[in-house]
């Protein structure tokens, strides 16, 4: 083959068309692979599924750049590998927690232990879960506030998911004389309630008052009365211990 200034044409030519038929053939088994994981994952309901998608992307074009290293550029592949492995475990050193949220991630994705729209509670924190990212979890609070908590955390800690019943139960104990008369009392207390948390009750659940202990005061109880989540419990247990101050079966002494 003829050069030009020292460049072997030829060369480069055969180099480039190498180059360029990996690309295409890449190309191809990428079209190919995404579009049949696309079915596949869509059936699955996976979250955040994407990723999945991406990950692949990059291994199939991980696999055609190794392939082009020795014909195209003269690098040996093996070698190549080795240096990078070097690197990737001088990087993931640096990257742990990254690296664990990360994981933790895949881990809570794949076994759906949580997902957007689960109420659950995690390290005395309670409330809805509103997003799972590949980094960390988003739970949104009674009240507004929004808690971020680590995919490493949320992994290795404890959750428990929380029943309709309990997301918006908010208790307010009492104690009744011991000769009150029980039924009169949990319907006052009943009425009482539905006047002052008018609005504010939900409506999927009735308000009802437990009795479970005789004290040295009287009988013990509790109102059980579920709010909308949008409402302070602290608001509602003070609303409605102030509408119930004063009655006179209550216990004299508390």
């Amino acid at each position: 083959m003829e050069k030009l200034i020292g460049i072997d044409l030829g060369g480069l030519l055969d180099k480039g068309v190498t180059l360029v038929v990996v690309a295409i053939v890449a190309l191809v088994v990428q079209r190919v692979v995404t579009r049949l994981m696309h079915k596949a994952l869509d059936a699955s309901n996976l979250p955040s599924a994407s990723i999945f998608i991406n990950i692949v992307r990059a291994l199939i074009w991980a696999l055609a750049l190794l392939s082009v290293l020795q014909p195209v550029f003269g690098v040996d592949p093996a070698g190549f590998v080795t240096a990078l492995g070097v690197v990737s475990l001088a990087v993931s050193l640096g990257m742990q927690d990254t690296i664990s949220n990360l994981i933790g991630g895949i881990s809570l994705m794949l076994s759906k232990a949580v997902q957007p729209g689960d109420q659950v509670t995690v390290g005395g924190v309670t409330g809805e879960v509103t997003d799972v990212s590949w980094r960390s979890t988003t739970v949104l609070l009674r009240g507004g506030a929004r808690e971020v908590i680590p995919n490493s955390v949320l992994s290795s800690t404890a959750l428990t998911h929380v029943t309709d019943w309990t997301v918006g139960y908010c208790g307010v104990p009492i104690v009744v004389a011991p000769d009150a008369d029980l039924d009169a009392v949990t319907s006052e207390v009943r009425a009482e309630v539905a006047r002052v948390l008018a609005g504010r009750l939900d409506p999927a659940f009735e308000t009802t008052v437990v009795f479970s202990a005789f004290t040295a005061y009287g009988i013990q109880g509790e109102v059980q009365l579920h709010v909308l989540p949008d409402v302070s419990f602290s608001d509602a247990q003070s609303a409605v211990v102030r509408a119930l101050a004063g009655r006179p079966w209550l216990a004299s002494a508390l």
